[in-house]
């Protein structure tokens, strides 16, 4: 995320490298020998739990025909047998999801599959300032006020207990699509479709909630017999979802993920094909990352700046010119959200550079009225990247402050912000990021107490980012066959990241230079000492500062990613520098 904040906001800090345990050496022998690669890409495989060849192949090959039976999900049964009795009874169906995009990609996906099979289907989005995360009560008093007599909940409702109940006593019954773990009540819902909860023997327990409404419709199609096609034409969607919301791209979600970007490149709806022209980016090839920085942030620009229905409008609609006029609206939104949370990021690091105070302290707590709060979370991971100490950044909001967290690595956030639960009105979140909401008063005593938890608990290794290595490469292995099987390991995306290799003793070889507006990226040709006939092109962003280092011609070493160059029609091999050491 360090390439989100603007260049002359970047800080370059020290960072420790901790090379990954390469696995055993028997499986990756057997690998290399009966897959016919080098050790290090079998090396990556091991690393990655793969220790066969049928796994391998499963790996590099993926398969729709491998996907579960969504009927191994809890409930599945009755949430099909519950929407063939709307269907036959003509009731009217609500769709109700999340503001942000694993939720309205959901929203998108559901209704744009029955609403030729209700005889009346709408949508809902709550808005994030009025109503909150989740099911709300303005969202039940909607639908019973429009005669709904069912709510497909995605992405949200497995802890809303009292809300279900409120519903059942308006004669409105729901049929709940989460992924995220469930409290110790679950919601007297008609159905609840959530693998994590208890009883639920469905194998794969990492879906996006975007990805629990598409089991929900595979299940419905094959109960009534319809083709596979009509649910796989929205992997796009799923996709999107997957890749915005950060679940791990492996399992089922490897799968969707390689064919939703199929889609997603070749024939997307409507929708996303709009947001990719407006993005400036239907010519080039759409991967994890590019949804992650260019797709993702316009979905949820919507539901930051005005309402997250626009996004649902978009991808539910099946007209070019109304498409194109939508897009535009969503495509400015993020733009107004770009420069919003830009400024705030500036006010925030000058609040920490200027005061001696903040900057000693182990936690960043700030705090501003006048913050936009649909972007508090944005910054919050900005500055994370910035200073790398828990930070939780707040607003006012409704009377109340209110605010988003973000961790470093292997620190458990919720738990401390957990030990200021009686100074909080409510709270949620994991160990890595996190929302919280409290009276005014109680701010100060809040700030004080994160931070003498933080500087209890905290090991002071923990300050430092890490660079995760997968395994050492000598820039000589590095070839076109090498390459082509290593473009094989995507889509790349958490628990199946790009690896990242570090090779020793490289030098430049005397034509490296700064590059970039100001300066502030690296150009470079490196050759390795061992093999001083084979150079590379390498790219180091950010770190134009360390020409002075390089230039003197000492051999230092790096770590980095392999990625594909494409200049002016001219494709390589490029070596993406994460970092650089000397001794």
């Amino acid at each position: 995320m360090r390439g989100g904040l603007p260049a002359e906001l970047l800080k370059i800090m020290n960072r420790n490298w901790v090379i990954k345990a390469p696995g055993s050496e028997d499986i990756i022998a057997s690998l290399a020998r009966e897959l016919g690669i080098e050790k290090p890409l079998a090396q990556l495989l091991a690393q990655r739990g793969i220790t066969s060849f049928d796994e391998a192949k499963n790996f590099f090959r993926p398969d729709l025909a491998n996907l579960h039976d969504p009927f191994l999900m809890k409930d599945m049964d009755l949430a099909v047998q519950r929407i063939e009795q709307a269907i036959i009874s003509g009731e009217k169906v609500l769709v109700y999801g999340d503001y942000d995009v694993d939720g309205t990609t959901a929203v998108a996906l559901v209704y744009s599959f029955f609403k030729n099979q209700f005889k009346e289907i709408d949508y809902y989005i709550p808005d994030r300032y009025d109503e909150g995360y989740g099911i709300s009560l303005k969202g039940i008093d909607f639908a019973a006020e429009h005669e709904f007599s069912l709510i497909i909940a995605l992405d949200c409702g497995i802890k809303a207990v009292d809300k279900i109940e409120y519903a059942r006593s308006k004669g409105i019954e729901f049929i709940i699509c989460d992924h995220h773990n469930p409290g110790d009540s679950i919601p007297n819902a008609v159905a609840v479709l959530d693998s994590k909860q208890k009883g639920c023997n469905y194998p794969f327990k990492d879906l996006s909630g975007c990805g629990v409404g598409l089991k929900l419709v595979q299940a419905y199609a094959i109960k009534t017999g319809q083709l596979a096609e009509t649910v796989y034409e929205f992997l796009d969607l799923v996709v999107v979802s997957i890749a915005s919301d950060i679940v791990p791209i492996t399992g089922e979600n490897r799968i969707m993920s390689y064919f939703g970007l199929k889609k997603l490149n070749e024939n997307p709806c409507m929708g996303l094909k709009a947001i990719k022209e407006v993005a400036g980016i239907d010519k080039k090839e759409i991967d994890i990352e590019t949804i992650v920085f260019k797709i993702g942030p316009r979905i949820n620009a919507a539901g930051r700046m005005e309402s997250g229905k626009k996004s649902v409008d978009l991808m539910v609609c099946d007209k070019h010119a109304d498409a194109g006029i939508i897009s535009q609206t969503i495509n400015s939104f993020n733009l107004d959200r770009r420069n919003i949370d830009t400024e705030i990021t500036r006010q925030a690091i000058e609040m920490i550079d200027t005061d001696p105070v903040l900057q000693e302290r182990s936690s960043t707590v700030l705090y501003n009225p006048e913050w936009h709060k649909g972007v508090i979370g944005i910054v919050a991971s900005r500055l994370l990247d910035h200073y790398y100490k828990p930070t939780v950044i707040l607003t006012l909001s409704n009377g109340l402050v209110t605010g988003s967290a973000r961790s470093v690595n292997g620190f458990d956030l919720y738990q401390a912000i957990e030990s200021c639960s009686d100074l909080l009105v409510n709270f949620g979140g994991h160990k890595y990021a996190a929302g919280l909401t409290m009276k005014v008063q109680n701010l100060p005593v809040f700030i004080e107490r994160f931070e003498n938890i933080v500087c209890d608990t905290i090991d002071p290794e923990q300050l430092i980012p890490v660079v995760e290595i997968d395994t050492e490469l000598q820039l000589k292995d590095i070839n076109d066959k090498f390459f082509r099987i290593l473009k094989q390991f995507r889509p790349f995306g958490p628990g199946n990241f790009n690896p990242v290799f570090i090779s020793e003793n490289v030098v430049d070889n005397g034509y490296g230079r700064m590059v970039g507006t100001n300066g502030e990226h690296l150009k470079l040709t490196l050759i390795q000492e061992e093999n001083p006939f084979k150079v590379f092109p390498a790219i180091a962003f950010h770190q134009g500062q360390q020409f002075k280092n390089i230039n003197k011609g000492n051999p230092f070493d790096i770590c980095y990613q392999l990625v594909e160059n494409d200049f002016r029609g001219k494709v390589n091999i490029q070596i993406q520098i994460s970092d650089m050491k000397y001794d």
